[in-house]
């Protein structure tokens, strides 16, 4: 994707909605639908994808706390061998493994570290996304 150029999304009820994709090595490629979600600081792929993908959960980078509508919970962060959206490719990008309830429409959520990290601009109403260029970020 060229920057600035508009990548469209898809509305499901009231969530925008999109797809990814994340390998690792030799595992493969998984594709997932994910939320975009201005209010979520992390993105989040399900625990079964990110083991599939290779990563270790039980031995994570780190954990964060997440406020979540059941409560606070503790997740794993681990690196993803390679992480595709928005026409941007990131190495050994960082997730949160944590699945989402049962009956979610979606596998994860795409959160503001990503959405920071391409300079995105959302324009609501068109269901379209702009990714300004990866920024480099420690």
């Amino acid at each position: 994707m060229r920057e600035g150029q508009p990548y469209r999304l898809a509305y499901h009820g009231n969530l925008l909605v999109l797809r990814a994709a994340a390998g690792g090595g030799n595992q493969g490629v998984v594709v997932v639908c994910l939320a975009v979600d201005t209010g979520a600081s992390y993105t989040t792929l399900p625990v079964e994808v990110v083991e599939a993908l290779g990563c270790d959960t039980h031995h994570p980078l780190r954990t964060v706390r997440i406020v979540a509508a059941n409560g606070v919970i503790v997740a794993p962060v681990v690196a993803l061998p390679w992480f595709h959206c928005l026409g941007q490719r990131l190495t050994n990008f960082p997730v949160v493994a944590h699945t989402l309830p049962t009956g979610t429409f979606v596998d994860g959520l795409l959160g503001m570290d990503f959405l920071r990290r391409c300079g995105a601009v959302i324009a609501v109403g068109e269901a379209t996304l702009r990714c300004h260029g990866l920024i480099h970020t420690p």
